[in-house]
């Protein structure tokens, strides 16, 4: 019997409740609800009504990343591009460092002028070959390279020549090139 009261008291609508409840700016509706007819007396027990059903629960939102995770995707991305940038600064510094070193090699090379004597090979043509000589100077020094400075000739002639006294006749005497300066690098 208890249930039947309880469940009529709450199937029939509340006037001074539903006015008190109206928001705030609007003016309650001055006719009350009309009221919904009183279940009847006749059974004894009256079954409750029917419960609303309950709302779904509201679906799970997908994945929502924390701080904490957003953090570290920013960091790896970071350290992906750090790397990449590393890589492309470290190639960069390994050209210039080369480049730097051949620069100062070439400027660093030590000359030096050498004095000496070397002949010069004659050429199949009958040219003498001083640059041979000069590098053949240089190298007997210590150098890798050289060009000549200063370059001797000399009439050699044989010893019956200078004994008589004259002048070596065309084809007694040959000419001979030394080389007695060179620059040496």
């Amino acid at each position: 019997m208890c249930l039947a009261i309880v469940a009529a008291m709450l199937a029939a609508p509340l006037p001074a409740l539903s006015q008190s409840l109206a928001p705030s700016g609007q003016t309650p509706d001055p006719a009350p609800p009309p009221a919904a007819p009183l279940a009847p007396a006749a059974p004894a027990i009256a079954p409750p009504p029917p419960s609303p059903a309950p709302p779904p629960a509201p679906a799970m939102p997908a994945h929502k990343p924390g701080f904490l995770e957003e953090l570290g995707k920013v960091l790896k991305d970071s350290a992906s591009h750090l790397s990449s940038s590393w890589k492309g600064s470290q190639k960069t510094l390994e050209d210039l460092n080369a480049k730097t070193k051949d620069a100062t090699e070439s400027l660093t090379r030590v000359q030096s002028v050498i004095t000496g004597r070397t002949a010069c090979p004659v050429t199949a043509n009958g040219a003498p070959d001083c640059n041979v000589a000069a590098a053949q100077l240089c190298k007997g020094k210590g150098f890798k390279t050289g060009k000549s400075l200063d370059i001797e000739t000399a009439e050699k002639c044989s010893a019956k020549v200078y004994l008589s006294g004259r002048t070596g006749a065309p084809g007694e005497c040959r000419t001979e090139n030394f080389v007695t300066r060179a620059i040496c690098q």
